[in-house]
């Protein structure tokens, strides 16, 4: 009984059940889903990518966790900068457990003949390090029986210095033989951001290097294994409350298992965040080509939607059946793209696992599937209720002057409003599960923008190719023509394409501002040199020496010491909520200073600088932007933890930082009366002469390291090289994800050709009839698709650049820099792929026999 038959009965009895409407669908899809297939890719593709950035992440996080006691070094760690733990204080720590006692701090490292020296990374430990997890040393030996006999290095420091296992390297004022090399240390993800390789040495061989000296800027950690074996997770939660109840002005930064190292987490959340979003863009491009594969679908079941209202069925029925069947191809898609995203970590890390500092533990949140559940059915019913809901107001006798008239009617009230209300919950589940809600509303303002702009400009292009004047030439009024056509490639190339290639064009963008603002822009800005410990006593010898060897050398220098906030309008700082961008400034410990004048490369906002020789209560000058997120005013009260002890100032003032340019500036500048007398040394910068060459600079250097050992010098293209690489491969992420955007795109343009095939066939057929030659119908159709691609890479050039400028001024902060070469690649992108695909698609037409479609017709 075919799915006619099948309705008769149960309409004439009007037994309207669902089973029955379950039953037809069925039926319709058994004659297959050749239709659907771009509507498959399309959802597949945006569900892959959703899924496979959520269980990537969660493999990284869920390894991140499950290794948080050997990242971390034991169940937790208390951390302060400058001042170690001794007497009563050292005793209640140890009383919590096991301890492991470390000191981390930049130093640098020379070879003994002078010859010369690298930034370095020291690390001294204890006999009881590590509590958890193995260093691994070339050799296969124990750490502490190399420390016994030197120092282990890292192999890079090693090559830069050109030395090897057994030579002496010198370190502070001591010279140490090079007892082994260093193959991995378990805890030196969760440290600070490195900027030199690792060198080992004992906690005695840090006593004699003479580099511990009042001020200097040693991080002292206590990694702790407590003394209950397998604490659990609630238990530990309450460590924190406890240790600082024990020791209440420490000033230690307590960090546990759980979360071995916030700093990566929140950027592992916002890499995440960030690519999920590209994603939902890919789906989103998608989604022309399910509305055009629904369109498509519905036209070529004209005739059975005619029949099934002739005979009874209402619109209602006959719109649930087609829902039904376009909601199980829908849910194929979703399967395909689950399980292609639940693959990718495994293939990642087959191909990468080796390259990751940690162990991803393969392993899918429930979020994470949610997540791409919603977008794909929510994208999937977003594009399909508008061309479904057209066929639910057309009349069966309408249906059947459709081949000739072509209804226009909008949907029903209902079907448009639960389109809006699906737009509204995808939008409103991107907030909520957003963890920052002014990106989410960007990007959704974004997209609406975009896919607006495209829409409009696909109308505007048809609107005009149907009322320009046609060319004498026959391919290009044929080009034109089509262009203009009602059931064109226009609007789906416009809008599919420009979407794709405007993400792309401002990824572009936005990669070249930045990488040309950290390479060109601050060196030229930027002193040459940070030097950091430089003591007060010996600043002007350091600044005398440099000047000598390098005459028109300018260095500035100003106290520094390290602190933590604790306190803000007296009350904890654990109170304060900021967005993720701003958070670093309430956790660990920040460089604080004190200064007579307003600091180089800042202004006054809000309030007054003191006085020369000022006495009074402690002060403070905050920087304005964080005193604004922190709803700090003038006269409220801040505590921060200095050398294990709290200090109070009161807030004078407030002061916009030009960061950007590298000049010596805190976010917290005091009065001298508040700090001067705490043990500290100096920040310097260090400015050469232009075209100072390499060789002057490494003798200057060289010539301070051998006089003043414990200064260490910190190039800054070095630096910013670091930070550059890590950007790279940020940035090489997501334009991986925004690629899969165009690819969305590019679905969708082998969808459009294949829905305007049957009459491109029948036209070229009329055409080779008429006596036009293959040739001149080639040309008409690459007219059609060059005036496409070049129209709207152009647009997606220009609407890229305004989110590139919006997004690099705005939430980066940085100047923007436009590039050709990105816009290049964009005109580049645009013309292959609609070629490519445009020419698959002309060959098929081409090659089609002419009679079949002349007797069908």
């Amino acid at each position: 009984m075919t799915a006619t038959e099948t309705l008769v009965a149960p309409i004439g009895a009007r037994r309207r059940t669902l089973p029955l409407l379950f039953g037809i669908a069925a039926r319709e899809l058994r004659s297959g889903i050749s239709g659907f297939r771009i509507f498959i890719a399309c959802v597949a593709l945006g569900v892959m990518v959703i899924t496979g950035v959520g269980a990537v992440s969660d493999a990284l996080r869920t390894g991140f966790e499950s290794q948080g006691e050997a990242l971390l070094g034991g169940d937790l760690t208390l951390t302060r900068t400058h001042e170690r733990s001794q007497g009563e204080e050292r005793e209640k720590i140890d009383s919590l457990g096991w301890v492991s006692e470390t000191a981390t701090m930049r130093t640098m490292a020379r070879r003994p003949d002078g010859g010369d020296q690298a930034l370095a990374e020291l690390k001294s430990v204890d006999e009881a390090y590590p509590l958890v997890g193995e260093v691994e040393l070339e050799d296969g030996r124990e750490l502490y029986e190399a420390l016994s006999e030197g120092a282990v290095v890292d192999p890079t420091l090693l090559e830069r210095l050109k030395l090897q296992v057994g030579d002496e390297i010198e370190i502070g004022a001591i010279k140490l033989k090079i007892a082994s090399a260093l193959k991995a240390e378990p805890d030196g993800l969760t440290d600070r951001l490195t900027f030199g390789p690792r060198v080992f040495i004992s906690d005695a061989t840090l006593e004699q290097s003479e580099l511990l000296k009042p001020g200097t800027l040693v991080r002292w950690r206590y990694a702790v294994k407590l003394e209950d074996g397998n604490v659990s997770d609630a238990a530990l939660a309450g460590m924190k409350p406890k240790i600082e109840a024990m020791l209440p002005e420490a000033g230690f930064t307590v960090m546990d298992r759980r979360e071995p190292s916030p700093r990566i987490s929140r950027t592992l959340d916002r890499l995440r965040e960030f690519l999920t979003f590209i994603g939902l863009t890919a789906l989103l491009v998608g989604g022309v080509g399910i509305a055009n594969a629904v369109a498509t679908f519905i036209d070529k079941r004209r005739k059975v939607i005619a029949t099934m209202k002739s005979i009874g069925a209402t619109s209602r029925m006959v719109l649930g059946i087609f829902l039904v069947e376009v909601l199980a191809v829908a849910a194929v898609g979703v399967v395909i793209g689950l399980v292609l995203g639940l693959l990718l970590p495994y293939g990642l890390n087959a191909l990468f696992g080796g390259l990751l500092p940690i162990e991803a533990k393969m392993s899918v949140s429930t979020l994470s599937i949610v997540t791409a559940l919603v977008y794909g059915f929510g994208v999937a019913l977003l594009f399909t209720l508008w061309p479904l809901g057209r066929v639910e107001r057309v009349s069966a006798s309408m249906l059947f002057r459709d081949e000739v008239a072509p209804d226009k009617r909008w949907p029903s009230a209902t079907m448009m409003a639960a389109t809006f209300a699906i737009a509204l919950a995808l939008a409103g589940f991107a907030l909520l599960t957003s963890d920052s809600t002014r990106i989410a509303f960007s990007f959704i303002g974004g997209l609406i923008v975009v896919f607006a702009v495209f829409h409009a400009l696909g109308v505007a292009i048809t609107w005009a190719a149907r009322r320009v004047r046609r060319p004498r030439q026959p391919e290009l009024a044929l080009a034109i023509a089509n262009i203009g056509a009602p059931g064109g490639l226009t609007r789906s190339v416009v809008l599919s394409l420009g979407a794709g290639l405007s993400l792309l064009v401002a990824v572009a963008l936005a990669d070249a501002s930045l990488v040309r603002e950290l390479q060109d822009g601050l060196p030229t800005r930027a002193p040459d040199y940070f030097m950091i410990d430089v003591p007060k006593d010996d600043m002007a010898a350091v600044d005398a020496l440099l000047k000598e060897k390098l005459p028109g050398t300018v260095v500035d220098a100003e106290p520094m010491l390290r602190g933590r906030l604790v306190r803000l309008k007296d009350k904890p700082v654990e109170e304060f909520k900021l967005a993720p961008e701003d958070e670093w400034v309430l956790s660990g410990d920040r460089g604080l200073s004190y200064a007579e004048d307003v600091p180089k490369g800042s202004r006054l906002v809000d309030g007054e600088w003191w006085p020369k020789d000022y006495a009074g209560e402690p002060l403070v000058s905050f920087e304005a932007r964080l005193a604004e997120k922190l709803g700090l005013k003038i006269g409220d009260e801040v505590t921060v933890n200095v050398l294990g002890r709290n200090v109070t100032a009161k807030i004078a003032s407030t002061r916009a930082v030009k960061w950007e340019n590298l000049s010596i500036n805190f976010v917290m500048v005091f009065s001298p009366n508040t700090l001067a007398g705490a043990p500290h040394n100096l920040l310097a910068t260090v400015t050469l002469p232009e075209n100072t060459s390499p060789a002057a600079e490494n003798a200057a250097m060289r010539a301070m390291g051998h006089d003043y050992p414990s200064v260490t010098a910190i190039r800054v293209k070095d630096m910013l090289s670091k930070v550059g690489s890590i950007f790279t491969q940020v940035m090489t992420a997501v334009r991986g994800a925004g690629s899969l955007t165009l690819l969305a795109g590019a679905l969708v343009l082998a969808g459009a050709l294949a829905t305007a095939q049957r009459r491109r066939i029948l036209e070229a057929v009329i055409l080779k009839t008429l006596g036009a030659t293959r040739r001149r119908i080639l040309t008409a159709h690459f007219a059609e698709y060059l005036v496409l691609a070049t129209v709207t890479a152009l647009v997606a050039a220009v609407v890229g650049s305004i989110a590139a400028a919006l997004v690099v001024t705005q939430i980066m902060k940085v100047s923007f820099s436009f590039s050709l070469g990105a816009v290049g690649l964009a005109l580049g992108l645009s013309m292959a792929l609609v070629f490519i695909f445009g020419s698959a698609g002309t060959w098929a037409v081409l090659r089609a026999p002419p009679v079949p479609y002349l007797r069908s017709e």
